[in-house]
């Protein structure tokens, strides 16, 4: 007698029952899916409409199950549990350290934390395409950008509206540049290093120095003791304002670092810049509502609108893990860590990210779990769909889709960042390298968005909104 045959009767009984119960299951998926379809199809459409409308539920719910298989197979414990097809939940595993104190909100850090996924893919490809370092033509083109916006990034200035122009300009002009210091697609593979002391774990310093460019963060040093394990590479450092101060020792020895202070500038902050040779500029960057906070999640969203590929280092949250650590210093507690690693998870399933951590044994260059760009265009294109279609607006897609505010201005306007006063050092910064650079050295890739985009700059205006840009034409008054 075959294996086959000797099943014993009552598993031969329990078989219709088993097909019963995956027939409802299947029903029941299948009535779910025409209940999201119809919910998304305005009341009295065609049924092409609903047609349309399914298809994008079945393409983001398809990406949904893509997002999931990746978190489980590079999530170190991490799950995914689906909601419907834009949200799910990421959840760490039993064991996994839940003693985090969040101060801001005085509870304990939880175990599970929910996302939006279409919200969360719109967000991050709109940045591929935005500036995110203050500039002057952002200020002029931005409605009462002057009176209204200038003023929030100016602490110590008495007033809450830079009623007084002059004064402004005065405080904001050593590190405003007319227009974009950089491009987007500017450089093909960008590292974007923390300061976890897990990093003392590694050897990553050489795979960090091959980098187009590196960006750091606050005062982490860059120098031989620490070389096997961060690299030497300096590019683009990102700060707080209290760093911001201290930054002369850290800068030394890399005149070309461009330092770019995340929040706010005042008096004694311009008096560090002014003896500084280095170019200096502020984040444009607006503080979002998102699943991580910090000076890292920062660091992302300038290399996002550089980078065609960011490599991510020192920023490991493991499940185990029960300390905080730097690779300098003593460590300080800042941000919440469990809620920031399972958001940093998801965006490496989003393809916005590359984690590399010492707690990945394998470190083969395989990133075949995580979806395609291909897979991700078809996702932002249902989800852009579905998200117009929600606020009754037309779904015409393009890169100014989202533009809410229009300006021009010609592309001679303004001098580079600096002003008069400024030290014989500073009067020698290397701005050459950013801001003077002309479009033909750019990398093939920057050139041909800049030619899509028909040199238009894109900054994000207030908020967590999708379409609330600020879109910046140069065009000469002469045309």
């Amino acid at each position: 007698m075959t294996r086959a045959h000797l099943v014993p009767a009552a598993a031969a009984q329990r078989r219709p029952t088993v097909a019963l119960l995956l027939g409802l299951a299947l029903a029941f998926c299948l009535a779910v899916l025409s209940i999201q379809s119809s919910f998304f199809a305005a009341p009295g459409a065609p049924g092409r409409r609903l047609d349309l409308d399914a298809g994008d539920v079945r393409e983001l719910a398809g990406f949904q199950s893509r997002v999931q298989q990746c978190v489980a197979s590079r999530g170190l414990g991490l799950t995914a549990d689906i909601i419907d097809h834009c949200k799910l939940v990421l959840k760490f595993p039993e064991g996994t350290n839940s003693t985090w104190y969040n101060t801001q909100f005085r509870i304990f850090e939880p175990l599970e934390y929910k996302y939006d996924v279409c919200e969360a893919i719109l967000l991050w490809e709109q940045y591929r395409n935005m500036t995110t370092v203050l500039t002057r033509e952002y200020l002029d083109v931005r409605p009462d950008g002057w009176l209204d916006y200038a003023a929030k990034r100016i602490a110590q200035l008495g007033a809450d509206k830079c009623y007084n122009r002059t004064l402004c300009e005065e405080l904001l002009s050593i590190l405003l540049p007319a227009k974009p210091p950089f491009h987007p697609r500017q450089f093909a593979t960008c590292a974007v290093v923390g300061n976890s002391g897990d990093l003392l774990k590694t050897e990553f310093g050489q795979e960090i120095d091959a980098h187009d460019a590196v960006f750091r963060d606050n005062e982490a040093p860059v120098n031989e003791k620490y070389a096997k394990h961060v690299g030497l590479k300096r590019d683009f450092r990102l700060v707080v304002r209290g760093a911001a101060r201290n930054m002369a020792p850290i800068l030394k020895g890399s005149s070309d670092e461009a330092l770019i202070i995340k929040s706010l500038t005042h008096k004694e902050i311009n008096a560090v810049i002014k003896e500084l040779p280095n170019p200096v500029y502020l984040f444009q960057g607006i503080v979002l509502r998102r699943g991580a906070k910090g000076t890292g999640m920062k660091s992302i969203e300038l290399a996002l609108s550089m980078c065609d590929i960011i490599d991510m280092y020192g920023f490991t949250v493991d499940p185990g893990y029960t300390e905080w650590t730097r690779y300098f210093s003593a460590p300080r507690k800042g941000h919440n860590p469990l809620q920031g690693r399972a958001y940093y998870q998801l965006l490496e399933c989003l393809g916005v990210i590359r984690i590399h951590s010492p707690m990945r044994a394998q470190r083969v260059e395989d990133w075949s779990d995580i979806p395609s760009k291909e897979e991700i265009r078809r996702a932002h294109a249902a989800a852009f769909r579905l998200k117009k279609h929600e606020t009754g607006q037309p779904a015409e897609q393009g890169p100014f889709s989202n533009c809410k505010v229009w300006g021009t201005v010609d592309p001679d306007y303004g001098p580079v960042s600096g002003t008069s006063d400024m030290s014989e050092v500073r009067k020698n910064s290397n701005y050459s390298k950013w801001e003077l650079l002309p479009l033909e050295k750019l990398r093939r890739e920057a050139q041909e968005h800049y030619i899509q985009m028909d040199g238009v700059s894109l900054y994000k205006m207030d908020g967590n909104k999708l379409d609330d840009l600020v879109c910046v034409r140069h065009q000469r008054s002469s045309s």
